[in-house]
C-alpha cells in the first residue's frame, strides 16, 4: 500500500526554515579575495572544491570564492554578524592591511564606525570590489 500523507489542516500553523546554505562570490583572484575576508574575519580558507575556494563561515553557510578573470565582476554586498569581542581586531586587522573602513554604506565617512541597532558597524571593499560589512547586532527591520 503506497504511504499517504495526511493532509494539513487550516487551523495547523505550518512552519517553514530556510537556510543560506552558501553564496558563490566571484573574484578575479579568488585566492587573494578568500585570503583576505578569511584574515578580516579571523576564519580559515578550505580546500578548494572544484572551481570554489570556500571560507566557512561556522553557522553552516560558505563563501564559495569562483574566480572570474576575463570578465567585469558585479559588486556584491555582504554583511556579516560577527560577535561584538571581535569587532575591535578586525578594525584594527583592515588598519594593519591599509584598507579604509567607513560608517556608511556609500563610503563617505572613512575611519569611522556606526553604532546601528545597538551595536557596531564598518564597511569596506575587498580587493574585488565587493561592499563588505561586519556588524555587531543584526539589522532591525520594520
Amino acid at each position: 500500500m503506497p504511504h499517504q500523507t495526511q493532509p494539513q489542516h487550516d487551523s495547523e500553523p505550518q512552519t517553514t526554515v530556510v537556510q543560506l546554505n552558501h553564496t558563490a562570490v566571484y573574484a578575479h583572484d579568488r585566492q587573494l579575495s578568500a585570503e583576505f575576508i578569511a584574515a578580516i574575519l579571523g576564519v580559515e580558507v578550505g580546500a578548494p572544491f572544484g572551481p570554489f575556494l570556500p571560507i566557512d563561515l561556522g553557522n553552516g553557510v560558505t563563501l564559495d570564492y569562483y574566480e572570474k578573470r576575463d570578465e567585469p565582476i558585479q559588486p556584491q554586498h555582504y554583511a556579516f554578524l560577527v560577535p561584538d569581542e571581535q569587532f575591535d581586531a578586525m578594525i584594527a586587522r583592515l588598519e594593519a592591511v591599509g584598507v579604509t573602513y567607513y560608517a556608511d554604506p556609500g563610503h563617505t565617512d572613512p575611519g569611522r564606525i556606526n553604532r546601528l541597532f545597538g551595536g557596531r558597524g564598518a564597511y569596506f571593499d575587498d580587493p574585488g570590489g565587493h561592499n563588505m560589512e561586519i556588524i555587531t547586532r543584526p539589522c532591525i527591520r520594520p
